[in-house]
């Protein structure tokens, strides 16, 4: 087991929904935390839920912003003096057609969810290879195991983060730092709501995509964050969260090109 009690773990998007999980789930092991975040008020929320006697330190952090990226090793070294886990959780979504969905809209997404783990994995490599046994855990999703129509834009960055962190895990299976990539199903968190929408997209067929969504969306936040947070502590390398990745795994090894139809069928009883 990967002991975590006195550890020091950095969490993008750690304001709200699974990276406020993995943050209460650290801290209940005992482990010091630096919260990234663009919400500030959402960070202050994580914070309070956490168990006294941490060392936590809040931060406002834009993934996008290259410079800033490239500046925060030495901001949570000032706080924590070291660091052991990475957790690339920040992300956001885009609904919309590839037709539809504009090049600075489909940039803008993917300058968060794919290069924002580059970036942070770029600047913090260096202090976690210092560590006697650190990892790095990069959010990928349901969505970087298959490839639903509206999600061309939020699929490539999610087979985008799942193909660079299999890269990395093998360029890094002698060394100290382990890679976890997770991919999570239909956690109940409000990334559905806060999806960006292309202009051609009327509010009304917005709201009904969003509503469809939501009905997909039931697994807890805390018990995804339990799940992904005790695959860390075994070391695992890859992780499903929830029955629907889970399941859809298995059906696109079985059916690679043609799994979307049987997906679909799962997905109308499900709503």
């Amino acid at each position: 087991m990967f002991d975590l009690q006195g550890r020091t773990a950095l969490i993008t998007g750690a304001g709200s929904g699974i990276g406020r999980a993995i943050a209460v789930s650290f801290a209940r092991r005992g482990c010091h935390l630096a919260l990234a975040d663009v919400n500030e008020a959402g960070l202050a929320e994580t914070a309070r839920l956490l168990p006294q006697g941490l060392r936590v330190s809040q931060h406002r952090l834009d993934v996008a912003d290259r410079e800033a990226v490239a500046a925060f090793p030495a901001v949570v070294a000032a706080e924590h003096g070291s660091l052991d886990l990475l957790v690339n959780n920040a992300g956001v979504a885009l609904g919309g057609t590839f037709l539809q969905v504009s090049e600075s809209d489909f940039e803008w997404l993917l300058d968060i969810n794919f290069w924002g783990v580059v970036r942070m994995t770029r600047a913090f490599l260096p202090m976690l290879l210092e560590r006697p046994e650190a990892r790095i855990v990069n959010l990928s999703s349901l969505y970087g195991l298959i490839a639903p129509p509206s999600q061309t834009a939020y699929s490539a960055s999610k087979f985008a983060v799942r193909g660079f962190s299999q890269a990395l895990a093998h360029e890094l299976e002698d060394g100290p730092v382990g890679v976890t990539v997770v991919h999570p199903g239909g956690v109940a968190t409000s990334i559905a709501n806060s999806a960006r929408l292309p202009s051609s997209i009327s509010a009304d067929e917005g709201e009904q995509g969003r509503r469809a969504t939501n009905k997909l969306l039931r697994l807890p936040p805390a018990q995804a964050g339990e799940i992904i947070v005790r695959a860390v502590e075994h070391r695992r390398r890859r992780v499903l969260v929830g029955s629907d990745a889970t399941i859809v795994s298995v059906i696109e090894r079985l059916m690679p090109v043609h799994y979307w139809r049987v997906v679909q069928r799962l997905t109308r009883s499900r709503r």
